[in-house]
């Protein structure tokens, strides 16, 4: 059991890290792998921190980025096309 355990949660990781890589937030990813993996948000939310307390810097760097992003994109609603 522990094993199956130990592999359910290193697949939960490498599907955080694709959210990662297409910048999401915790709550956007939750949702993503709730909807598409069938993975309950309280798991992806326990692993995305658990992964926070591993990779401090990383995070700090990652959230900082996002935000960034955040305020210097204009809304797609605001958006012209």
């Amino acid at each position: 059991m522990a094993d199956s355990s130990a592999s359910y949660i290193h697949m939960v990781h490498h599907l955080i890290e694709k959210c990662l890589i297409f910048n999401m937030s915790k709550e956007e990813c939750m949702e993503a792998l709730s909807k598409h993996a069938n993975i309950m948000p309280a798991i992806t939310s326990t692993v995305w921190s658990e992964l926070e307390k591993e990779n401090k810097d990383f995070f700090e760097s990652y959230n900082n980025t996002r935000r960034d992003h955040q305020t210097q994109s204009p809304s797609s609603s605001s958006s012209s096309c």
